[in-house]
């Protein structure tokens, strides 16, 4: 049974937050940068999608910045790949926009197992013979090697800047969600947690809103951008969200990856992120 570590105080302050100025440009940030696959899990029921209710909009709306209301949270990524998998364990910090964990190959050798520390703009790689089943919590000072994040051909790199825009520090907006193609696709039961399975808005549909309200989910340094056109469920991020609006899974498919990308929350104990000596990350 994992321990569920999702964010405080989400329920009493939801609804306060969510007010018609912000617009979907958040949610649709992250529905741009990727195209998911139709496929919703073991247990789904398979009538959607359907109209997002007031609720599940709600709750859509919020979900991203609930991430960022805790300051962090523990993620899985597994990345797929056609000689192997990888799959980082680790945490994100929503705040300081900065993520860290231990690399393990799956089904290939161990030439890429060991740290990573990512930002926005710039991976960090600390290369291990025998890579430990959890990152250290404090990184090692010495033995890194930075390069740029790649915006395009890496489904590794395309993972982690999605993993990264899976926090903001302002809600959607819960009204125009629906207007812009989001939806309700299924529910699951996922570790002991009822979930519904919701689509962002789909890639095709254009957001629009005031200015200054991209923030940290916009299209900017995103990987593999693959809109594509039709309704809720195509061309958009799936989401598997709880009753108070936690997110739990992130199911998305990138164009350098012929198999979609998982992204599990709440799979170990969160740990506060560190920066590899010398990095600071950008707030």
């Amino acid at each position: 049974m994992r321990t569920k570590q999702g964010p405080s105080q989400r329920t009493a302050g939801r609804r306060r937050w969510l007010r018609p100025r912000w617009v979907a440009v958040g949610i649709g940030g992250v529905a741009a940068a990727v195209t998911t696959v139709l496929v919703v899990g073991s247990g789904s029921d398979p009538a959607g999608p359907k109209v997002l209710t007031s609720d599940q909009a709600n709750r859509l709306a919020v979900t991203r910045f609930l991430n960022y209301q805790a300051g962090g949270r523990a993620v899985t990524i597994n990345v797929p790949g056609t000689a192997g998998g990888l799959t980082i364990t680790g945490s994100i910090d929503y705040r300081g926009k900065i993520g860290y964990g231990v690399v393990h190959g799956t089904g290939r050798d161990t030439s890429s197992d060991g740290l990573i520390e990512w930002t926005a703009t710039t991976v960090y790689v600390h290369p291990m013979t025998n890579s430990p089943a959890k990152a250290p919590a404090r990184p090692p000072g010495s033995g890194w090697v930075s390069r740029p994040l790649q915006k395009y051909g890496s489904s590794l790199d395309s993972s982690l800047t999605i993993a990264l825009k899976l926090g903001s520090d302002r809600p959607d907006n819960a009204e125009l969600l629906p207007q812009n193609g989001a939806a309700w696709v299924g529910e699951d039961r996922l570790d002991g947690h009822q979930v519904d399975i919701m689509t962002g808005p789909s890639a095709a549909r254009p957001t629009s809103g005031t200015s200054g309200t991209s923030g940290t989910a916009g299209t900017s340094g995103t990987a593999d951008a693959v809109p594509t056109s039709g309704t809720a469920g195509e061309g958009a991020v799936r989401y598997w969200i709880g009753s108070d609006g936690t997110m739990y899974r992130v199911r998305v498919a990138v164009a350098s990856a012929s198999q979609p990308v998982v992204i599990d929350f709440d799979t170990h104990k969160y740990v506060p992120v560190r920066p590899v000596p010398g990095v600071t990350p950008t707030r």
